[in-house]
């Protein structure tokens, strides 16, 4: 890609994530093209559907996150890595007003330009969540589809205005049920101060 068709696609880029962040998905792509200074049919020839300028929009982050989780799954504790990473997997979900929604429906759609990025994503917190199951530290009824899932359900929370004040202590509740007793002692034990000697 020549310099100049870089620079008009990072700019096209910049204003749209501004513009979810304030708007949501559904934002109107002429809204951003107008917000870009450019016409609509400039930004449909970098990127010809919503779901295309999303991916493009949130293929960094999903990478950022998937490589997270690689180094998660080599050092600290198994639970310790899976909750930062959940915690981390749905605040920048929640990020961008309604991303949630596109991101459920492309895992099932194989020709959606979201839906590699979104298997990626969620094969990397299945790793985690094996490793914690592994250890005894997380229950194994559920799987890296339940826990996409719940990512999902904690970032809708997010995007609720009237839900979001409850957002972190739900979180805290999803992530100890998630946990098993004895991580869950442990990461209390973490939390609570030493006695003094």
């Amino acid at each position: 890609m020549r310099a100049d068709a870089r620079k008009n696609r990072d700019h096209l880029l910049a204003v749209a994530g501004t513009a979810i962040a304030e708007q949501g998905v559904e934002v109107s792509l002429r809204d951003i093209a107008r917000r870009a200074d450019v016409g609509l049919a400039t930004l449909l020839r970098h990127f010809p559907t919503r779901e295309a300028l999303l991916d493009a929009l949130l293929h960094t982050s999903f990478d950022e996150l998937t490589v997270q989780a690689g180094a998660l799954e080599t050092s600290g504790s198994p639970d310790d890595a899976l909750v930062s990473w959940l915690r981390d997997c749905v605040a920048w979900t929640t990020e961008y007003r309604g991303a949630v929604v596109l991101m459920a429906a492309a895992i099932e759609d194989p020709e959606s330009a979201l839906h590699a990025s979104c298997v990626t994503l969620r094969a990397a917190g299945a790793r985690l969540l094996a490793r914690a199951q592994a250890a005894g530290m997380a229950r194994t009824d559920i799987d890296g589809d339940d826990l996409f899932a719940l990512v999902g359900a904690l970032a809708w929370l997010g995007d609720q205005h009237s839900l979001a004040p409850r957002a972190d202590r739900l979180f805290d509740v999803v992530a100890s049920a998630i946990l098993t007793s004895t991580a869950s002692s442990h990461a209390e034990g973490e939390r609570r101060p030493r006695a003094r000697s």
